[in-house]
């Protein structure tokens, strides 16, 4: 294990990236205290009590928002007059979850709960291979499709954080174009690919849903707004080793995603929170494990593209205590690639399901990740900067 001085910051985070052996590393070595640099300043925020946190994060069944055209037969129609209005209830639920906390959780989602079990296990399994076997694929080169390493925004200029976070991260770009299976690590090799194409086809779902949310027709957000023409699916597989000291840090700093959506797989561990942004004071919900359930938040390419009617909100997770088992999970973020031109354009649709005036600027993609990276995990919103002065003036009305 590195040995740190304690007073050379730069000096003492190069020696922990040069073991390459990530948070994992040292709780492998037996550290009782946490080093220095991980150690992080309490947050203010109230945490929400369990009932209130049952009735924030809606879990949606969305087995009742499929309606099949193609198979009635005139006897159905009262079956197919049903369905409308069970999918007029879903895109309800997920226009009351979205516009408000901006999480909800989806279950009979049409993923596999075997191929979720399995997914959780392969990433399990690569964390927790020897070192040797992991080191190949650590770097920080972000350009790489595939890399691993502990705290990504480390060293870079943009997204820096005062202090590192207890995790280390497996990150793999799925789509538009996949790496080899050579270059995917041999645990996740094959299911991971799996799992993807099955959460970019429930993306597309979601994409629907939340069209019709916003009362525009069902393929705009897909199609119109890019959200999934142009797709980069990035997968990163995170592992929060077991904490000696739980309380002096966090397992992933409060921030929220350059993304038009996130659609996370997570343990049994729980942990993870968002910001419940309601009278009388926002404060800290937690989003529990659900058995079966895939746990879907509003990005920020999102919240601009809808023109502020859905909210992307501030998340954090919580480290595992010092007894263990280690969390993990899977997030998938959908955005258009960093390199991509296609303008993300707010919607504006006078007298009806979104704002009659634009209250952001239109961004690429690239700009936009460029500006988050470069801001870093600062407490303020990388929507600001791209808001118009007139509505900067106006902020978003109370939930």
């Amino acid at each position: 294990m590195a040995t740190f001085s304690g007073t050379d910051r730069l000096r003492d985070l190069q020696a922990f990236d040069n073991t390459k052996a990530g948070v994992k590393g040292l709780v492998d070595a037996g550290v009782t205290a946490i080093p220095y640099f991980f150690r992080h300043h309490p947050d203010p925020l109230p945490i929400a009590a369990p009932s209130e946190a049952a009735a924030a994060i809606l879990v949606i069944d969305l087995a009742k928002a499929d309606v099949d055209r193609g198979h009635v037969v005139s006897q159905a129609d009262v079956d197919l007059a049903k369905a409308d209005v069970d999918r007029g209830r879903v895109v309800a639920e997920v226009r009351a979850a979205a516009e408000t906390v901006g999480f909800f959780q989806v279950v009979n989602h049409g993923v596999a709960g075997e191929l979720m079990e399995e997914m959780l296990a392969a990433v399990r399994r690569f964390h927790e291979e020897p070192l040797e076997a992991k080191v190949p694929y650590y770097t920080r080169d972000v350009a790489s499709k595939v890399w691993f390493n502990s705290n990504f925004g480390l060293f870079r200029n943009g997204f820096r954080s005062p202090e590192a976070n207890w995790r280390d991260t497996m990150f793999v770009e799925m789509f538009p174009e996949a790496p080899s299976p050579e270059e995917i690590p041999p645990p996740c090799r094959g299911v991971l690919e799996v799992y993807a194409a099955a959460v970019r086809r429930l993306g597309e779902r979601l994409f629907e849903l939340l069209s019709e949310a916003l009362g525009l027709p069902v393929g705009y957000l897909g199609r119109d707004a890019g959200c999934m023409d142009g797709l980069s699916l990035s997968v990163a597989a995170h592992y929060y080793p077991a904490c000696p000291e739980p309380e002096a840090t966090m397992g992933a700093t409060k921030h929220s995603d350059p993304s038009f959506l996130t659609v996370l797989l997570q343990d049994t561990s729980g942990g993870l929170q968002a910001v419940l942004p309601r009278p009388p004071e926002e404060r800290w919900v937690d989003v529990p494990p659900v058995a079966g359930a895939l746990v879907v938040n509003v990005g920020d390419l999102l919240q601009l593209v809808s023109n502020d009617r859905l909210r992307s909100v501030e998340h954090r997770v919580l480290p595992t205590g010092a007894a263990g088992p280690a969390r993990v999970s899977v997030a998938c973020f959908f955005r258009h690639a960093y390199a991509s031109t296609r303008p993300c354009v707010p919607v504006v649709v006078g007298g009806g399901g979104a704002r009659a005036a634009a209250v952001y600027r239109s961004t690429t993609a690239g700009e936009f990740l460029a500006h988050y990276n470069g801001k870093g995990l600062d407490g303020r919103s990388a929507l600001d900067h791209f808001r118009l002065p007139a509505a900067a003036s106006s902020p978003p009305p109370p939930l």
